[in-house]
């Protein structure tokens, strides 16, 4: 069954089109999450380990373009019905918590979070769609992509070459290693991600229990300030 798999996959990984489907594939999730683009780029990299074939800097290329046309495609979305959009996918309570962090840290972080966002599960397109929602300018909206979508396909094919280079023998070992790594830094970015909101979740409710504490400058009872008198 194992050899079965492996050969149908070493079928389609030894296509020329297999460059197409890892563009589209990338590009379609750039806007429908859904879609695994990583699994499938992982994929190719451990056959490029194991195989020699497809070429690793082709799959970081047309994933890398991929993930480039995909984004700009959710960001255009934004720009002309991203309120609309964002109001049906704001339903589920993860979702509407992602769009409120994706808006927060685009206004403390600028473009820089769209780097981040790019290995963050739902984040990436959370975060394009609130650019063009917000119209953040597009020229640099392309440049910070350029760096995220590139940064993306080197790591989700190297990530693949590894586990298929330490287990050449067998593939699907190499994948399921690939995959374990990649879920583990995944993981590892949304645990910091978690942990950052609760820290500034809790600097904002002591700031503002400090603003609303008695004595507490602005405040009615604030020391040299007269109550008024009734006339």
């Amino acid at each position: 069954m194992n050899d079965a798999i492996i050969e149908a996959a070493r079928d389609v990984m030894g296509s020329p089109w297999v460059y197409v489907v890892l563009f589209a594939i990338s590009a379609i999730d750039g806007f429908f999450p859904a879609v695994p683009s990583e699994t499938l780029v992982i994929t190719a990299g451990v056959f490029a380990a194991a195989d020699g074939v497809p070429n690793l800097l082709f799959v970081i290329l047309a994933a890398a373009a991929g993930a480039f046309v995909g984004d700009h495609i959710s960001y255009f979305i934004g720009r002309t019905a991203g309120t609309r959009v964002r109001h049906r996918i704001e339903g589920g309570k993860k979702s509407g918590a992602m769009f409120a962090w994706a808006g927060r840290q685009l206004e403390e972080r600028g473009g820089v979070i769209l780097i981040v966002a790019r290995y963050i599960p739902g984040g990436r397109t959370a975060v394009t769609l609130t650019c063009g929602t917000v119209e953040y300018p597009l020229r640099k909206f392309s440049f910070f992509d350029a760096i995220a979508a590139l940064s993306w396909g080197v790591y989700s094919g190297m990530i693949g070459y590894v586990g298929g280079h330490a287990f050449e023998d067998n593939p699907l070992l190499g994948l399921g290693v690939g995959l374990g790594i990649a879920l583990t830094i995944t993981g590892l970015v949304e645990l910091i991600r978690h942990r950052i909101g609760v820290r500034n979740r809790r600097r904002a409710e002591q700031a503002g229990a400090a603003e609303s504490a008695p004595g507490a400058e602005g405040s009615p009872e604030s020391p040299g300030e007269k109550p008024q008198e009734l006339v």
